[in-house]
């Protein structure tokens, strides 16, 4: 199973994904933790140092940290290389500067961390019981999800188009007569179609509720929950199930400072919303601690998901 962990920036998302694949692993499942913000606190909390590549941090607990910006150029490294197979030595210049053009262009580092996301899950996903996704803020976890269908249109339509160039070059090479061959064989159209592939696998993956699930993280507080509550319709408006809302930093019980009993009663009212709003979710409650978050903080956080 493979489970997203997403939520609004400052919730406590990390620490939540944290949590919860020490659960999995504890209850005997081999879980990987995978690291997509880009503030990646994973290695602080565990204290320790984790990677691009795949580290054990613990018994049946694997992590790795994936940088949007290191994809991005990795991904862009292997398109220029590809092309540089396939094109005419004259123009590989031309097409260098538009790949630098492209790689600074907004969407370029989520196509690569989606690239590297969906080769963790085709990959991995038979070493391991679990993998859960530590993800960006909500916005850019709504874009990435939405990558497969986008990109999935893009190129479908540079297929046709392409095979539309071949079909002309063909005709006119062999007095009016296309050569299925010459479609078969080239390589930019099977370049394309190797990419739609693995789009088409990464979307059928993300809609099916038997393989990947949706957990987002809240707090108790108004605007919090109605980026949630947005956030949970749109993902299930393209198919992606979510199943579980933590609600984090609950506060202490028998509070007698007059500030923090009124805020304990405000958080009563938004608990209540939270309850009403996600009828059909399990919901998990996790309390604020009193000390900054540490490997043993995430054992009671751990233990706490388990009740």
């Amino acid at each position: 199973m493979i489970t997203f962990i997403g939520g609004k920036g400052g919730v406590g998302k990390t620490t939540c994904s944290a949590a919860y694949a020490l659960k999995c692993a504890k209850s005997g499942e081999k879980t990987l933790l995978v690291s997509t913000d880009p503030a990646h606190s994973t290695s602080d909390i565990f204290s320790i140092k984790i990677s691009d590549e795949i580290t054990n941090i613990l018994p049946n607990l694997d992590a790795i940290e994936i940088s949007g910006a290191k994809e991005s150029k990795l991904y862009m490294d292997k398109v220029r290389q590809s092309l540089k197979n396939v094109v005419s030595p004259i123009i590989i210049d031309q097409i260098n500067k538009q790949i630098d053009a492209a790689s600074i262009s907004p969407g370029t580092e989520e196509a690569a961390l989606f690239d590297k996301m969906v080769e963790i899950i085709t990959e991995r996903s038979t070493d391991y019981d679990k993998i859960v996704f530590d993800t960006a803020p909500t916005g850019h976890t709504l874009r990435l999800l939405a990558l497969p269908e986008l990109l999935g249109a893009w190129v479908e339509t540079l297929i046709a188009k392409r095979k539309k160039s071949i079909i002309l070059m063909s005709m006119a090479n062999h007095s009016g007569n296309a050569e299925k061959e010459e479609i078969d064989k080239d390589p930019v159209l099977n370049i394309l179609k190797n990419r739609f592939d693995k789009i088409e696998i990464a979307k059928n993956i993300i809609t099916d509720s038997k393989k990947l699930n949706f957990i987002f993280v809240t707090n108790a507080e108004k605007l919090t929950i109605d980026e949630t509550v947005k956030a949970v319709e749109i993902l299930e408006k393209h198919g992606i199930t979510v199943s579980e809302i933590i609600v984090n930093k609950i506060l202490p019980e028998n509070m007698t400072d007059e500030f923090w009993v009124s805020k304990k009663e405000q958080e009563q009212k938004y608990l209540e919303l939270i309850k009403n709003s996600f009828k059909d979710k399990k919901i998990s409650l996790l309390p604020l601690l009193q000390e900054d978050m540490k490997s043993d903080s995430i054992e009671i956080m751990a233990d706490k998901l388990r009740e």
